[in-house]
């Protein structure tokens, strides 16, 4: 993004370029642009955020739209995925990967931090590390874009990847902030009377 923007490009339309000759990363991204409404404007303190990656031969692109606060909190609202992962047996299994890739990724981007002191890690369990909870979870919506052919990707972690980069994107948007480490909470998003 920080690229597009000192091209003087939309994020969306600058990896298009990048990706000319690479039809499934294109119809990947096409599908994240028109399910996401990619380009429709939204009210002061919203963003949208984008990110496409391959592993394990699935390539997965997210856009996540969110809300920042005058105050900076974040609360992500939706997030976009398009998956090719060549050919699927059961679609569903890729729906809920793909959903829990989500989460965890919002839960690391967004919260997960490790502290030490004296020596030894503070958090212990889930009572004093933070998580995305259902309250801190999109509704997040999944789009079959298949290539075929002899393709045949892994679909257990390539949702998680795209997710921190999509987040730090939208926040930009809604901002004018580049988010340069995690987790999220512990950057100062204000940007409006407190």
């Amino acid at each position: 993004d920080e690229m597009a923007l000192a091209a003087g490009q939309d994020p969306y339309r600058f990896r298009r370029k990048l990706l000319e000759g690479k039809p499934d990363f294109l119809a990947v991204l096409d599908t994240l642009a028109e399910k996401s409404d990619w380009g429709k404007p939204l009210p002061k303190g919203q963003g949208r955020g984008i990110a496409i990656h391959e592993s394990f031969g699935t390539i997965v692109g997210e856009v996540v739209e969110l809300a920042v606060s005058p105050q900076g909190e974040v609360k992500v609202q939706r997030v976009v995925a398009a998956v090719d992962c060549g050919h699927v047996v059961n679609p569903l299994t890729v729906e809920v990967q793909i959903e829990s890739a989500v989460v965890y990724g919002l839960s690391a981007a967004l919260f997960g931090e490790i502290t030490i002191e004296k020596g030894a890690v503070v958090q212990g369990n889930f009572d004093d590390y933070q998580v995305a909870r259902l309250a801190d979870t999109p509704p997040i919506e999944t789009h079959l874009v298949l290539s075929g052919g002899k393709k045949w990707g892994g679909i257990g972690e390539p949702g998680t990847p795209p997710i921190a980069p999509a987040v730090c994107n939208a926040i930009f948007a809604a901002t004018g902030k580049r988010i340069r480490s995690l987790p999220v909470k512990n950057t100062d998003l204000k940007w409006g009377p407190v």
